[in-house]
């Protein structure tokens, strides 16, 4: 009578396909869980410790490494001195090993998980018998995947679980395996975490930390919620590296990379109030950086929409205790030191681009009125926020602020007047303390002129193109004050 050995972590199917076996005569041996999931099924099964002759010991973390079992299965049955080595010690042989391990990249992709129970997750007898059973795929089937429970028993049946399709199944068990093993390397070097997908489900992804420094996504110390995602993670890097250039109080919201709103204010649930009237609407299922304590009554706020992360240096227990009543929100907690040597890396076909990231404050000493007219205090308030936003938004990006708030946001068009008329669109609100910023400089005058149409009386742009005389002439036409900043913030 033949044997096999069932021992499952994922129990779908499991129970038919035992009782498949024992009909076609194998005897069957199992373990735990998998034990009583077969036996409440009505099919015959014998615990392992029958085989082995043994009890389980240590919580079950010994139970199959026995010689009993890797006698039966290692076994070389075209050499005569291990067939009499096992009648000696009275082994019989094993014929099949079903094994699918415990569930570790499931554990680990909980971020509250602790390293106890990433390692009670680490299996031991599942790897060490889908192996030996795999080496000796000449005589012994291993199937390690559900999906191959019912092609199994059609070749049984059909007499076909020949060599060719066991050193299928004995492939199977080595990339199982070795995926097992990356995940565990993975998980303790703090290196590399397996993402469910990447920027769209169809694509394998993976985030490589090679720094666990507090002041970056890579070391967010995460308080609640489910795994980051790969777009998770780039907007939030996003709204964090944006959020650390304001020194008062600030909120950042992004969406799909660019902020759809950004506020400053006397206090953090001022500055989110503005960030949040910003764009009400774009905000909606975004991320939201703060660079300041989250209170209750910010929290109050922050629950009050769906939003997939919120990222703060610090939430009090009762903001926490607020936020933690919706299980999937990600809560970060990060340091906002800015490191100046910072660098970023871009891939392409064949390598990467690496790159400085753009930390650049210039202040409004180092900027030049080019105009008849001059900004008045409010307008240069509003240029000095614009301009360390501007930086964060995909070119061409104009965006019009004031000096609490971003009013309106235009981004990744492929000229620089779609994207004025965007943001000139998506405008809250347009005042005399409302200003237009550019991150790259005009190359002719329309843009201009599309603000003078819309009551815009101040400009900063970088400043630089053969044709800006064009544009000054046009701003002071209109009577617009123009700063030119003498740099670009091209963001691609």
């Amino acid at each position: 009578m033949k044997k096999a050995i069932i021992s499952v972590s994922n129990k779908e199917g499991v129970v038919e396909f035992a009782r498949n076996l024992s009909e076609l005569d194998y005897e069957l041996y199992s373990t735990g869980g998998t034990l009583q999931a077969i036996e409440a099924g009505g099919v015959k099964v014998k615990s392992i410790s029958e085989l082995t002759q043994f009890d389980e010991i240590m919580d079950g973390r010994v139970k199959t490494l026995h010689p009993a079992v890797h006698g039966g299965i290692l076994a070389d049955r075209d050499k005569e001195e291990h067939i009499q080595q096992l009648k000696e010690n009275e082994i019989d042989l094993i014929d099949m090993v079903v094994v699918n391990l415990y569930p570790f990249k499931e554990t680990v992709a909980n971020p509250n998980v602790t390293e106890s129970d990433a390692i009670e997750n680490i299996d031991i007898g599942g790897p060490t018998m889908l192996r030996a059973a795999a080496k000796n795929f000449k005589h012994v089937a291993t199937v390690v995947d559900p999906s191959d429970y019912d092609e199994v028993i059609k070749r049984i049946k059909a007499d076909q679980l020949d060599e060719a399709y066991r050193k299928s199944l004995m492939i199977k068990v080595f990339e199982h395996t070795n995926d097992y093993d990356h995940a565990i390397v993975n998980f303790f070097s703090g290196k590399r975490e397996d993402l469910r997908y990447g920027e769209n489900p169809q694509q394998a992804a993976y985030f490589v930390r090679q720094s666990n420094a507090a002041n970056t996504i890579a070391g967010a110390k995460q308080l609640h919620g489910k795994q980051l995602s790969f777009n998770n993670i780039k907007d939030a890097d996003s709204a964090l590296s944006l959020v650390k250039k304001f020194n008062e109080p600030a909120a950042v919201a992004v969406k799909h990379m660019n902020p759809c709103g950004v506020g400053v204010g006397e206090t953090i649930n001022e500055a989110y109030e503005r960030a949040y009237e910003a764009d009400s609407q774009s905000i909606f299922g975004g991320i939201v950086a703060l660079n300041r304590t989250v209170d209750q009554e910010l929290a109050e706020s922050l629950h009050s929409i769906f939003l997939e992360v919120v990222i703060a240096p610090d939430f009090t227990k009762e903001a926490l205790d607020i936020l933690q009543q919706k299980k999937n929100i990600r809560l970060l907690e990060i340091d906002m030191t800015i490191n100046e040597d910072e660098e970023e890396f871009v891939s392409v076909s064949g390598g990467y681009l690496v790159q400085e990231k753009d930390h650049s404050s210039i202040g409004r000493d180092e900027m030049k009125v080019v105009t008849e007219a001059q900004p008045s205090e409010a307008q240069w308030d509003a240029m000095l926020l614009g301009w360390r936003v501007v930086a964060a938004v995909k070119s061409n990006a104009v965006i019009l602020s004031n000096p609490r708030q971003t009013v309106g946001i235009g981004a990744g068009q492929m000229n620089r007047v779609g994207s004025a008329e965007i943001a000139i669109e998506r405008a809250i609100d347009i005042n005399e303390e409302v200003v237009m910023v550019s991150d790259g400089f005009f190359p002719m005058d329309d843009t201009v002129e599309l603000a003078a149409k819309h009551g815009i009386k101040a400009i900063i742009q970088p400043g630089g193109s053969i044709k800006d005389q064009d544009s000054i002439d046009m701003a002071n036409k209109h009577g617009i004050a123009m700063v030119t900043t003498g740099e670009r913030h091209f963001k691609h």
